[in-house]
């Protein structure tokens, strides 16, 4: 039985060796594990909890490359299935001189967006405790029913359910296809983790995503807003880079947490980090239960998000999302060295 069980994309990371540039100026690359929710999934184990993995890659050298990752850093590949069809998902990215990342990626379909509802392992869903999920599956079909199938599985079985939505734009047919979409699987959640910037697009409706840093004001009303819309919602994180996360829940306005200063070398995997802090914070302190969660005091709340920014923080240090993904032992001393 896992602790955890994530759903959604696993794909390789092909991240640019140059700083300050686009992709396509890019002239060399690094072959990194990726994909959302794998990356939480071994985040979690690294934190030396259990998680499982649910989705589908290629049967090819990238497919099993990623599966003997997963399996290696500890991750349950059980639920995983192999495509002899379709090829493992590619995703090359930089970082530009703004210092935001560059994405291209290649999915023509890729694998996990032909994963259906009868490769579901649902067994693995009904064990578990916390169910997270992210809105890549949710684009296409089948991948789009097996995800909405997931989840009535961790409802049905009390799991805590977790959402990134991870917006990607260039894998939408469109902006407001991406924000139906995404907020389509929101009332499923008990915890929605969000960047600033995804927030607000989310809420304000407008025809692009708007560019961090956002200001104070704009976040907290698109945050209650969302917490208006989404009333069983339990705890609301948002993310926004270096200048730490803010989080909400029905019953308590606004809360913020300053960054962690670090030298950052690869922002990929820092939300996915953040999150699997976060959830793991979640049961160690007793709290991976809605009733308990809802219930939670602020000193509860805000120590779990304090350990899911040092998590977010570390992983910002290194090239690559899994590679970068700490374990209990850096995060502990990392911890200790910034007093968080």
């Amino acid at each position: 039985m896992a602790e955890v069980v994530c759903l959604g994309e696993a794909l390789i990371d092909f991240v640019a060796m140059q700083s300050g540039v686009e992709v396509g100026a890019a002239s060399s690359f690094v072959r990194a594990p990726g994909g959302a929710p794998a990356n939480v999934a071994v985040g979690v184990a690294r934190l030396g909890h259990t998680s499982a993995f649910l989705g589908k890659v290629g049967d090819d050298p990238f497919g099993r490359f990623l599966a003997e990752t997963l399996a290696q850093a500890g991750v349950d590949t059980g639920g995983m299935v192999l495509d002899p069809v379709h090829r493992t998902g590619l995703a090359f990215v930089s970082l530009t001189a703004d210092g935001e990342r560059d994405f291209c990626f290649f999915r023509h379909p890729s694998a996990d967006s032909t994963y259906a509802p009868e490769e579901l392992d649902r067994a693995r869903i009904a064990s578990g405790r916390i169910f997270h999920f992210g809105s890549i599956t949710l684009i296409e079909e089948p991948a789009r029913s097996t995800t909405l199938a997931a989840l009535g599985e961790a409802r049905a079985a009390n799991l805590l359910v977790s959402y990134d939505p991870n917006l990607r734009p260039p894998l939408w047919p469109d902006l407001t296809a991406a924000r139906k979409g995404i907020l389509h699987a929101a009332p499923f959640a008990d915890i929605v983790k969000v960047s600033e910037e995804e927030l607000v697009f989310l809420m304000e409706e407008g025809d692009k995503v708007p560019d961090p840093p956002i200001a104070e004001e704009r976040v907290a009303a698109s945050a209650e807003r969302f917490l208006e819309q989404h009333p069983e919602l339990k705890l609301l994180a948002v993310t926004r880079g270096a200048r730490g996360c803010s989080w909400w829940t029905p019953h308590r306005a606004g809360k913020s947490l300053p960054g962690l200063r670090v030298q950052a070398v690869d922002a990929t995997g820092a939300g996915d980090g953040f999150v699997a802090g976060l959830l793991v914070g979640l049961l160690e302190r007793h709290l991976a239960e809605g009733k308990k969660l809802a219930t939670a005091e602020e000193s509860a709340l805000e120590a779990v998000l304090t350990q899911a920014n040092a998590v977010g923080a570390l992983t910002v240090t290194q090239k690559g999302a899994i590679p970068a993904l700490p374990t209990a032992a850096q995060l502990a001393q990392f911890r200790r060295q910034v007093g968080a």
